[in-house]
């Protein structure tokens, strides 16, 4: 069969293509709208029969010294079994790019090659078809250009279809973070759900959610976004799309449930004088939970002395569309970290949202990772998190999520000395941003 690619006028039918096809929001006319630093194309391909078939965003901007760069987030959206629409979509491509004088185009569609250390079938057919179709594998994920090929996704259904509740998903996360979650609340945190409407009337429930990204950044080493690229996300994907919630210290509360537990062990001491002995050890193992838990409620109180009597100590920003829960932004304060515990509390919160929002899957992001050496049949290598990423990824792995590693980034190459150039330069740059951020944050 003979497919066409052709530009995209309809954008609403691609959208609807998107959404009806298993899309996610890397592949939304909606995406776009938040990378306005780009400028954006938009493409479908269709059967002979007039049938949609294909679509495909593809960004653009100019790099000093390299020219322009394409980059297609998460692939174009189509059947890659289908050898005959690759083959006519990679056809098309290539003449785009020669016809436009772009570089290269980045390329990293989200098809599975191993799951938990399982290989797929579906990934090393689609890397063999890409690379015949002249595209080129970044062997090493360590120098990934746009986006790590790994990330960490709870399932909210099971293979059977069965719908998960919050309580059944819980049994399955790890012991530290049921733990975390079940003294959560009876050590004062609760949370708050915001969306647009909201950040517009209070301006200060932003500068919360900045304040825990401001600590994460520093302690992870990264650039965190700013304020209103945040705000402009929300407004794209709208108040049913996109929302934040914000985990917060009580103090009162906590003062309110302490008290609550010392009643409870005047109880229980007078209980013990007259129990039987079958009861006492469970008695007294009450009673030493009790005044663990003091201690830690004390510690708390001296830590946040001079705090006021609510503060936000966790949150993020969390995207629902096409069945996905994408964890975009979160993080915690570094005041209480240790003592409460807050992100686990919070993440597992997080899930039980997205389990009200109906949704199949909660993405809980992406891990950076080691040089990845090739398999002996060309495919990306196994995947491994770099040493400063560990810890994020066994936190990841603690919420039942499935370590999934897609098949990687692939670039359709149109001038070769301008690829060398902009390959090169952006490893340098990021080398130098890396310095700069680590001096700026000193003198922040």
């Amino acid at each position: 069969m003979e497919y066409k690619i052709l530009p995209e006028t309809d954008l609403n039918a691609f959208e609807e293509f998107v959404l009806s096809h298993g899309g996610n929001y890397l592949h939304s006319v909606k995406w776009s709208l938040v990378k306005k630093e780009w400028n954006s194309r938009f493409y479908s391909g269709f059967s002979e029969s007039g049938e949609r078939v294909l679509t495909a965003l593809v960004m653009e901007r100019k790099i000093p010294f390299a020219g322009k760069i394409w980059y297609c987030p998460s692939g174009a959206l189509f059947d890659y079994k289908n050898e005959d629409l690759l083959q006519a979509f990679s056809v098309f491509m290539k003449k785009e790019l020669k016809k436009n004088r772009v570089t290269a185009l980045f390329y990293d569609p989200l098809i599975p090659l191993r799951i938990n250390g399982e290989k797929r079938e579906e990934g090393k057919c689609a890397h063999d078809a890409l690379i015949n179709n002249g595209f080129i594998l970044n062997t090493d994920a360590s120098k990934t250009l746009y986006k790590s090929p790994v990330q960490l996704i709870t399932p909210l259904v099971s293979p059977e279809g069965e719908r998960f509740s919050p309580e059944k998903l819980l049994k399955s996360f790890e012991k530290g973070v049921r733990y975390s979650v079940r003294v959560g609340e009876g050590r004062g945190l609760t949370e708050e759900i915001y969306t647009i409407e909201d950040i517009e009337k209070d301006p200060g429930i932003m500068e919360d959610f900045l304040s825990v990204m401001r600590d994460t950044s520093e302690r992870s080493d990264f650039v965190e976004r700013g304020g209103d690229y945040c705000k402009r996300i929300m407004e794209v994907f709208g108040k049913e799309g996109l929302d934040m919630m914000l985990i917060y210290y009580d103090k009162n509360r906590d003062k309110a449930l302490q008290e609550e537990k010392l009643k409870r062990r005047a109880e229980l001491l007078s209980a013990l004088e007259s129990a039987p002995e079958k009861k006492i050890r469970g008695i007294k193992e009450e009673i030493d939970s009790i005044d663990k838990g003091t201690a830690h409620f004390e510690e708390r109180m001296r830590e946040t002395e001079n705090e006021k009597d609510r503060i936000c100590v966790s949150g993020g920003m969390t995207l629902h569309y096409g069945g996905m829960s994408s964890c975009l932004f979160g993080g915690s304060r570094n005041i209480l970290r240790n003592n409460l515990r807050a992100s686990h509390f919070f993440n597992y919160r997080r899930i039980c949202h997205s389990i009200e929002k109906g949704n199949s899957y909660h993405d809980l992001g992406y891990v950076l990772l080691e040089k990845t050496p090739p398999e002996e049949d060309g495919t990306l290598g196994i995947c491994k998190a770099a040493p400063d990423f560990e810890g994020i990824l066994s936190f990841k792995k603690s919420f039942g999520s499935d370590y999934i590693e897609f098949i990687g980034e692939y670039v359709l190459v149109s001038d070769k000395l301008l690829y060398f150039s902009y390959t090169n330069l952006l490893d340098k740059i990021r080398g130098v941003q890396s310095i700069l951020n680590r001096i700026i944050r000193k003198f922040r």
